[in-house]
């Protein structure tokens, strides 16, 4: 098969890497792509959120798979428009993918669902959503409707920073995407993420992950993308698990599929579990990142297969064969993350690291310069292992961190702490 994956960062660069290891892979491109991408697949220069370019680049390079990353170009319709052109691909319809660009979207099909959440609110008003803050308080959690690069959610632990947060999303803070706000109850417990491929009909679970997303040790400090992730995650239990799946899942897969939008492609549930019980947080349409580096590592080769089972309604045929392990991901962020940081900085030492299925390091924000590998985003390096226990995943990867010479960036040392303690 030729294969394309849309998107940039180091979950493409993850996938990338589990695909290459299929013998059913003949040609890999990646677009746009990074520097750590570059070393294992070809990378071409394409606009990814034009449906109608990327159609016209599939047809002139004879793709048979397309893969998208990001959830921006699946809000957008470019899965409808390659399914439009009889291409086969791997991520939900633009109809679909409302289950991430809009939160009151999201929230409505689970009442439909009945699908255990956070009590909420919608408002299209300033006013009106101060008015519901100062009428229930605080503790609660303010969101952007739509899509901000998974920035638009403020856990506001007192009224007045909840009542500050109206005003940035109103203001223009994470510009369109707060034109509308959902806020929410403010829901204790331990939270995990569970990763489902669907097929339109069939729901696969395929791992949980646990991520990290305040950026100081011990899980403090503002949130940012992810500093880190682990799998699987010991709070989702079997027990746990299955009770996601028949509450939350499949019964919101089946409402979608009632109102004539069937999901195809990979369903994240961020997932809130407290005294046994889980309680949905938000869905994603697409991998997490860094979620995705630990998944990929664990899933290896058959990460394609599935991916194709689901895009071609096969999933009731499909099994995930799962070893023994655990894999984590340490994320490499320039000083000044999540705010603002010094782009160009040079890193050494990857040339000496070990790659192989137990240890990576994946790309997320690089380019190649001059014989240099260069930071160009806030969150630059996954540094990823497998290994028989949490512990000896997390070891391997620090010891990896530990050789890479890059005095501008930084990381936690602590990532995994929660269930390693």
């Amino acid at each position: 098969m030729n294969i394309l994956i849309l998107g940039s960062g180091g979950r493409e660069h993850a996938l990338a890497w589990a695909v290459m290891q299929n013998p059913k892979c003949d040609k890999l491109i990646v677009a746009p792509g990074n520097a750590g991408i570059a070393q294992i697949a070809e990378c071409a220069s394409l606009d990814i959120m034009d449906g109608a370019a990327v159609t016209i680049f599939v047809e002139q390079n004879a793709i048979d798979f397309v893969i998208i990353g990001p959830e921006a170009p699946l809000a957008s319709g470019v899965a409808d428009r390659l399914r439009d052109a009889g291409v086969l691909v791997f991520g939900p319809s633009e109809a679909a993918a409302r289950l991430e660009a809009s939160k009151s979207f999201t929230k409505e099909v689970c009442d439909a669902a009945q699908a255990p959440t956070a009590g909420y609110g919608h408002f299209t008003e300033a006013e009106a959503a101060k008015a519901h803050i100062r009428q229930h308080g605080a503790p609660t959690v303010v969101k952007a409707d739509g899509l901000a690069a998974g920035k638009g959610v403020i856990i506001a632990m007192t009224e007045d920073e909840a009542l500050a947060a109206i005003d940035d999303m109103f203001g223009g803070a994470f510009g369109g995407a707060g034109a509308e706000v959902v806020i929410e109850e403010f829901m204790e417990g331990e939270e995990a993420s569970l990763f489902v491929l669907v097929d339109g009909e069939e729901v696969l679970s395929i791992g949980s992950a646990q991520d990290h997303k305040r950026v100081g040790e011990g899980d403090t400090g503002p949130n940012t993308g992810g500093m880190g992730a682990y799998s699987p995650a010991p709070v989702l239990t079997p027990e746990i698990e299955a009770k996601a799946m028949e509450e939350i899942v499949k019964p919101t897969m089946k409402v979608m599929a009632e109102r004539g939008m069937p999901y195809q492609g990979v369903l994240y549930a961020g997932l809130m579990i407290k005294d046994g019980q889980p309680r949905l947080v938000e869905y994603n349409v697409r991998f997490g990142d860094p979620e995705c580096q630990v998944l990929m590592m664990r899933l290896g080769a058959q990460a394609l297969d599935l991916m194709q089972a689901a895009a071609e309604g096969r999933l009731a045929e499909a099994r995930v064969n799962w070893g023994d392990d655990h894999a984590i991901t340490v994320v490499m962020a320039a000083n000044g993350y999540p705010g603002s940081y010094e782009k160009g900085t040079v890193i050494k030492g990857l040339d000496a690291l070990p790659e192989d299925s137990s240890n990576m390091v994946f790309h997320a924000g690089t380019a190649a310069k001059d014989g240099t590998i260069v930071a160009t985003g806030g969150r630059v390096l996954n540094v990823t292992a497998r290994g028989n226990s949490l512990k000896e995943a997390r070891d391997r990867a620090y010891a990896m961190a530990d050789q890479i010479d890059w005095s501008e960036g930084f990381l936690r040392r602590d990532i995994g702490w929660r269930a390693l303690d």
